[in-house]
């Protein structure tokens, strides 16, 4: 197959857009012919027809639908490339792509990008953040679809780099009425006799408690499995069943719900969050910096604990 150019796909995503010919022309600034042409030699390229045309305009075909979707995705990565090194020009630019977990982004991920992004040295950066499990993260950024990963290090990285970021640990979240509530700490075997509130069966939380029930013969029994903690903290407050959650988020909900929170004794409650990518020496400037940027914030609240201790 030879080489498509640019322009052809663009010609072609403002036909399939506007459904119709001329249209597209005036939009392109192009004669009609001239887009009928260059679609004619795309379609011969292919070996099939990317377009039904009758008196009413064009439409797709089955083919043309699966080649636009794909013309969008190379055009948009095209642009912003060169958005990209079009502002490398005047200073360090560019765009940073971050998958991170639930957790991650519940306690202090979006307050640490915030505080990147304020820096005057880097108010060109544009940042991207996405919410995906661990497990899908890391192969988005494995992948290049991702610049970056930010997730429990209790992942398998297959060959990628990291730095230490946070620590945090769970605990135990119930309503201040339930059985357990006047207890101070708690192993997690001792809560499986109780309904608990969980996230999905593709979070790492989730995959680490049923490991652990496991472990003792038992199951968690899930009275309800939800989307997020914020929805978890909600069915918790309406004393529904009891979940295990992260202490840091926890403080805002115990401020605003009938909430009570209880130390998991557990050695794996105490985690470590990573930040994960391919290579740090390939990676863009502006993605650099910002791995930098986060291992030292977590070094300064690390100090903060310290000093305060």
């Amino acid at each position: 197959m030879h080489d498509i150019d640019l322009k052809t796909l663009r010609l072609l995503v403002s036909v399939c857009e506007h459904g119709n010919m001329g249209r597209a022309a005036r939009d392109e600034h192009i004669e009609p012919s001239a887009i009928s042409k260059r679609i004619a030699q795309l379609e011969n390229e292919f070996g099939v027809p990317l377009l039904t045309r009758s008196r009413r305009g064009v439409q797709p075909t089955a083919a043309g639908l699966a080649l636009l979707e794909h013309a969008r995705s190379v055009i948009f990565t095209l642009e912003r490339a060169a958005s990209d090194v079009a502002a490398l020009g005047s200073g360090l630019s560019g765009s940073v792509s971050v998958c991170a977990s639930a957790s991650a982004i519940a306690e202090a991920l979006l307050d640490d990008l915030a505080s990147f992004m304020r820096l005057p040295a880097y108010k060109n950066i544009r940042v991207n953040v996405e919410e995906r499990t661990s497990h899908e993260l890391v192969q988005r950024v494995r992948d290049g679809a991702a610049s970056l990963g930010v997730c429990w290090d209790n992942v398998d990285l297959g060959g990628l780099q990291s730095r230490p970021w946070r620590e945090d640990r769970l605990v135990l979240a119930v309503h201040p009425e339930h059985p357990l509530a006047k207890r101070c700490t708690i192993a997690f075997a001792e809560t499986l006799d109780y309904e608990h509130v969980g996230l999905p069966p593709s979070t790492a939380v989730h995959t680490m408690l049923r490991q652990s029930a496991a472990r003792g013969g038992r199951t968690v029994a899930y009275r309800a499995v939800v989307s997020t903690l914020d929805a978890a903290f909600r069915v918790v407050a309406a004393n529904l069943g009891i979940s295990v959650v992260p202490e840091e988020v926890s403080h805002t909900y115990r401020r605003i719900m009938d909430v009570h929170t209880i130390a998991l004794t557990d050695a794996w409650a105490r985690r470590r969050f990573i930040v994960c990518f391919r290579a740090f020496d390939t990676l863009q400037p502006a993605a650099q910096r910002m791995v930098e940027h986060l291992v030292e914030r977590a070094g300064q609240k690390k100090r903060g604990a310290r000093n305060k201790g």
